[in-house]
């Protein structure tokens, strides 16, 4: 079996279902758990956009040109508060109509401990899968990516805005009343509220009351002592595959985040 990667769909279940995309095939990887597993880098990546051969992948699998002209590859991606699509300058607009000037939700998580972060409404509970987080709380719902970064930048004054990746890996996380802290937290940033409400209507952000999401991740033992496994250094990455958590893969010879490595052409064996 082989084709490129791109970051494992998974599916909210108890525990985590996760599937290993490689090119157009999918693999169960629930069934997958406590066996041998190679993947083998060909040494051919592929841009995720365009699909043209690279040497080097850039912004999470795509060439040298798409990075430089994708909306989705630009700076405000990592930082929404910049997000500059009111000003006109959106490489994209059509796209950032779609996935910028839309409802996103603000909320806590806990991935290495507590952490806010931001996500388009579409993307749950996507997001939280993805970075690995055993609870979350969506506490805010704002109508445009740029007032998430902006509420998320008042926020990260007192709590983390990025996850630990070596430590969550490392499971045993402590259950935290994401409740509790939203209350604690939201009187915090009021103020910031109300300006942004003044300058974008009422509705622009809401106070939302959801429950508590738990998750729980399809993982027969953690890791000890974090090893990484990196296709650049070495193109052949096998063990057993002992757990998935985020867009990791733990084997009992380290760990790989696949999404990382999107675009690269990988075979597939037992």
């Amino acid at each position: 079996m082989i084709g490129t990667l791109i970051k494992m769909p998974a599916q909210l279940a108890d525990p985590i279902h996760y599937q290993l995309a490689v090119g157009e095939h999918r693999v169960d990887l629930s069934a997958r758990l406590g066996q041998p597993i190679t993947l083998t880098h060909t040494g051919n990546i592929y841009c995720s956009a365009c699909g043209r051969k690279t040497k080097k992948s850039y912004s999470q699998g795509h060439c040298f040109p798409c990075m430089k002209t994708l909306a989705r590859c630009d700076m405000c991606i990592m930082k929404p508060e910049t997000c500059h699509y009111a000003a006109g300058t959106c490489r994209e607009p059509e796209w950032g109509e779609q996935n910028c000037m839309v409802d996103h939700i603000v909320y806590l998580a806990n991935t290495s401990g507590l952490k806010v972060g931001i996500t388009r409404h579409t993307q749950v509970p996507t997001r939280w899968i993805d970075q690995g987080a055993t609870q979350a709380l969506p506490i805010l719902r704002v109508a445009t990516r740029q007032l998430s970064g902006l509420v998320e930048i008042a926020l990260a004054k007192m709590v983390a805005d990025k996850t630990n990746w070596r430590t969550m890996l490392k499971g045993g996380e402590a259950d935290i009343d994401l409740t509790a802290e939203a209350a604690r937290l939201l009187p915090e940033i009021q103020q910031t509220i109300a300006e942004l409400q003044a300058q974008h209507g009422e509705s622009a952000i809401t106070v939302l009351n959801e429950p508590i999401v738990n998750l729980r991740f399809p993982v027969l033992e953690y890791p000890s002592k974090i090893t990484s496994h990196n296709f650049d250094k070495n193109p052949e990455v096998s063990g057993v595959l002992m757990g998935i958590k985020g867009q990791y893969l733990i084997l009992d010879t380290g760990v790989i985040n696949l999404r990382k490595f999107t675009g690269y052409e990988v075979s597939l064996s037992e």
